[in-house]
């Protein structure tokens, strides 16, 4: 019953695909769904690409590995996205863009947008996978399957039905999944406290330390300030978040849709949080991103088992395909589009981004396959993207106050992002944080450097 289930919640998604198909009338439906989106739809959709692979199977192993410390996964991101609703959100939805290196190319030029790009094209790549692992790991406890097959079949529905319906299906059945992933997890919470005997029970057995907050042993305030600068930053400026903003119907309803979100994340944080420490309890030997899936499959009944499943694989896809489409979106208007210089017809257009979602997924099921980590291939993608565009794009906003210019936007990005990712390819995890403030620091020095010298040559 459970795969029954779990076979018609993927032709359902494909459907919904299909149905958009039809409706696509050009390339604003596909990009920003005719940036028609009311209130609902936007929340809806941001919630669940907010509430992805990481924030269920990898923070869910967070908290069985570190405790309620674990929370801080998703926390952050409700921090970054509740300033970016207060202070940016109208701002962003007034350009009326496709994505977000073009606000790049209007704070410093054609030059900063292309970087960016690529940038962004590698990072989400790296997200992208990160969902994929997610998805493998909580079907192989229903399936039985080689994780790797898993990680294909459903690498391969995503992609089908985000090229089939672009933004305008994404946004949809994002909502849709919002609702059954608010449910799977109110559920699943009274459950494993039910099996584990209550809080106090839970506390006896793992010990105060794991349910010491803000910081405990296993996480420090270092790794808190890795958490906020790299992932938190990651929502107040991000190319998936900015991506629903642009589909909104107006300012005021990108704004209001942001603030709810960011407020509703906050309980579910330390929710998806105590059901790892649940499987802690209950599960001691199983690792820890096994620790959401195994608690479905052992203390659900047979088939809301597999709606739970489903629930589960919502999460996922939700961020999978708006990390899709935003990349493909991207590397097509803001790197391949600009190259041509005989230009190219909105049909033509259109066809490119199809292909090139099918080429993203597939690269990133690649890398998927090579990493088999939630976090790490999360880590990997938020690092490279944080250290290098986070301040351009956030200070760029205030460019003219803070005599920013294009040489230091450049700067920043090529050396922030060079050094997070050098440090990623050599092991070496503090150089992300490193790249981060670094990229700040040649912003600024290398703008008033450019400044002064131009002011000098004119005299």
């Amino acid at each position: 019953m459970d795969i029954a289930i779990i076979f018609i919640y993927f032709s359902g998604l494909i459907y919904i695909g299909s149905r958009s198909f039809r409706v696509i009338k050009g390339i604003d439906s596909f990009f920003v769904a005719d940036r028609k989106a009311p209130f609902l739809i936007v929340a809806g959709s941001l919630f669940a690409t907010i509430i992805g692979g990481s924030s269920t199977v990898g923070m869910a192993g967070l908290g069985y590995r570190q405790g309620l410390v674990g929370s801080w996964w998703l926390l952050v991101g409700a921090i970054g996205l509740f300033f970016l609703g207060l202070f940016l959100a109208k701002k962003v939805r007034g350009y009326s863009l496709y994505t977000l290196p073009e606000i790049l190319e209007i704070q410093y030029g054609v030059e900063t947008k292309l970087i960016a790009s690529c940038l962004i094209v590698i990072a989400w790549t790296g997200i992208i996978a990160g969902q994929i692992v997610a998805a493998g790991k909580i079907l192989e406890t229903v399936l039985k399957a080689p994780p790797s097959l898993l990680m294909i079949i459903t690498a391969v529905v995503f992609i089908t039905y985000t090229l089939l319906g672009g933004q305008h299906s994404v946004v949809r059945t994002d909502t849709i999944q919002s609702l059954i992933i608010i449910i799977a997890i109110l559920v699943s919470i009274p459950l494993c406290l039910d099996k584990v005997g209550g809080v106090l029970s839970m506390r006896e057995t793992l010990g105060a330390d794991y349910f010491s907050f803000p910081v405990n042993s296993h996480f420090t305030w270092k790794t808190l300030a890795t958490y906020l600068f790299l992932v938190g930053s990651s929502y107040l400026v991000g190319p998936d978040i900015y991506s629903r903003i642009f589909c909104a119907k107006d300012e005021k309803t990108a704004r209001s849709a942001t603030i709810a979100v960011a407020l509703a994340s906050v309980p579910f944080a330390f929710i998806i949080t105590m059901i790892g420490m649940s499987a802690r309890v209950l599960f001691p030997q199983i690792s820890p991103e096994a620790s959401f899936p195994t608690i479905i499959n052992h203390i659900f009944p047979v088939g809301l088992n597999g709606l739970v499943i489903a629930a589960l694989l919502s999460a996922m896809m939700s961020s999978a395909d708006t990390c899709l489409l935003t990349t493909s979106t991207i590397l097509s208007v803001d790197v391949i589009k600009p190259l041509l210089r005989s230009g190219i017809s909105e049909k033509k257009l259109l066809f490119l981004s199809r292909f090139l979602i099918v080429v993203i997924g597939i690269i990133s099921l690649g890398v998927a396959l090579r990493l088999k980590g939630v976090i790490s291939s999360l880590l990997l993608g938020y690092t490279v993207y944080t250290s290098g565009l986070v301040f351009p794009i956030l200070l760029g906003f205030w460019r003219h106050k803070l005599k920013l210019n294009r040489g230091g936007a450049i700067s920043a990005m090529v050396a922030g992002g060079g050094l997070a990712l050098s440090g990623k390819l050599m092991g070496l995890n503090d150089f992300g944080l490193y790249g981060f403030f670094l990229s700040g620091l040649i912003l600024l020095a290398v703008s008033r450097f450019i400044s002064f010298d131009a002011h000098y040559r004119l005299k």
